[in-house]
């Protein structure tokens, strides 16, 4: 049965989201666009505010590398995560673990709860994670589940809650004083873990939409005549690792051996001890180096030998390509926005802050804020480098109006998840696993979005309700 025969027998919110995922997928140019266009609009209005070409020009040189090194971290994160997921050791977890769903539509359920506790520590991981688990779900032959519910159900953790875990990149900027740009850093000062996404409203808010994501994810899944297995899909489900290649000359054996990564692991695990026991927890769980540095140590001692790390490594890389070529262009639009003085030495963020201030504090701020991310994500879809270009005046509004900081760092990461469920950029590296192509997933992942839309906003609301205003420190 064809793709698009099965798009006609749709009906209702299926079929709109179907045709939606469709259309978005012919029509939708590469993030990359996207960004090249948010640096013109930017620089125009910069230039219609008042700045010359040449100040303009001059800042987004400027700020073009401001970035380098948290650039190299967010692909440090998507590399981690995808290097841990595909490690022997995981593999045979997932193959366990795959035989636990008893029903359909618990399976889905299963795939679910899982993607989104795992994007909790890493949204790398839980992508690739979550598309192993999926096909291994798929290749029971006692168990006849949906597929493309599977796959969207594994795409839950990116849509969902991974800005409100540990790899949230705004959480992670802010919480890193040497990676925020001095812009930034005057308005909110570093703001830790424990302001952040280790709040107790951050933390329910989360469970909230993790449950809410899964009983949705249970409740969709297709039943009966209108489930598509794999082999519907006529897909290939046979996930067989082909076998490292044999050492060659005298001078591989080090890259055969497991010696290396052991010592090397335990260095990094007596690293790790001595930073809990003389550091501040918070402090420590809030280092991106740190985090970076423990992924990725651990992605080498799960893969055994220094070659099957590489090997690891070198698939892993070109899912990095869009962080890497995207963040400089956020950083020089950051830069532009901050820095380019027009007319009277204002800039356009002042603008755009003076213009957030005037809708007031409390609920009426974390929604409107809250909708402009959202809205803005689908038009651009980078979680760390849209932080970057909206905090300088979204952080001076909520210090205006007197909201909580770290609270409004969360509004964004509760918002900025939402544009996933409906644009698939993010979705590339889970399609790949799958196989599969963006419109299979998108009509589950939109009826999510119907869901979590006016659950986001509500909990931003009355959450928001429960935090004082505290000045920011400034290191």
């Amino acid at each position: 049965m064809s793709t698009v025969a099965t798009t006609d027998q749709e009906r209702g919110l299926a079929r709109l989201a179907q045709k939606s995922a469709a259309w978005t997928e012919k029509w939708f140019p590469d993030a990359y666009v996207f960004a090249l266009a948010g640096v013109v609009i930017v620089s125009v209005a910069a230039m219609v505010n008042g700045s010359s070409p040449v100040t303009v020009a001059e800042t987004f040189g400027g700020g073009f590398w401001d970035l380098a090194t948290f650039t190299l971290q967010m692909a440090m994160v998507v590399l981690t995560g995808y290097v841990v997921a595909t490690s022997p050791p995981v593999a045979k977890v997932i193959e366990r673990i795959a035989l636990y769903p008893s029903t359909p539509r618990g399976a889905v359920a299963f795939v679910a709860l899982l993607s989104c506790l795992v994007s909790m520590l890493n949204w790398g991981l839980s992508l690739v994670f979550s598309g192993l688990l999926a096909r291994a779900i798929a290749r029971r032959s006692d168990l006849r589940a949906d597929y493309r519910a599977l796959g969207a159900a594994a795409y839950l953790g990116l849509g969902a809650v991974w800005a409100l875990g540990l790899s949230s990149s705004a959480a992670q900027l802010q919480a890193t004083a040497a990676s925020l740009p001095p812009e930034l850093l005057e308005i909110t000062g570093v703001l830790d873990f424990g302001a952040t996404i280790l709040t107790w409203q951050s933390l329910l808010m989360a469970a909230i939409l993790i449950a809410l994501s899964v009983v949705v994810a249970w409740a969709s899944a297709p039943q009966g005549k209108a489930v598509r297995t794999a082999e519907d899909m006529g897909i290939d489900l046979s996930d067989e690792v082909a076998p490292m290649a044999q050492r060659t000359r005298p001078g591989e054996w080090l890259e055969y051996s497991r010696v290396l990564p052991i010592l090397v692991g335990l260095l990094t695990l007596g690293w790790l001890v001595q930073q809990l026991a003389t550091l501040p927890f918070l402090t420590v769980i809030s280092s991106l180096n740190g985090y970076l540095m423990v992924f990725l140590i651990l992605g080498l001692v799960l893969h055994g030998t220094p070659r099957g790390f590489l090997n690891a490594v070198t698939k892993a890389v070109p899912t990095t390509a869009g962080v890497l070529v995207q963040f400089p262009l956020y950083a020089a639009m950051a830069a532009v926005l901050t820095r380019a003085e027009g007319r009277g030495g204002v800039t356009v963020s002042h603008h755009l802050a003076d213009l957030f201030t005037s809708i007031g504090g409390g609920g009426a701020f974390a929604v409107v804020i809250a909708l402009y991310t959202a809205l803005l994500g689908l038009l651009v879809p980078s979680g760390g480098g849209k932080w970057l270009v909206e905090a300088p005046y979204v952080m001076q509004s909520a210090t205006d109006v007197g909201m909580n900081l770290g609270w409004t760092v969360q509004i964004y990461n509760a918002a900025e998840a939402l544009p996933n469920l409906v644009n698939p950029f993010f979705m590339l590296p889970l399609l790949a696993v799958l196989g599969v192509r963006a419109r299979d997933l998108v009509g589950f992942t939109f009826l999510q979005f119907l869901f979590h839309l006016p659950v986001v906003l509500l909990l931003l609301w009355l959450l928001g309700m429960t935090f004082q205003f505290e000045a920011p420190v400034v290191p």
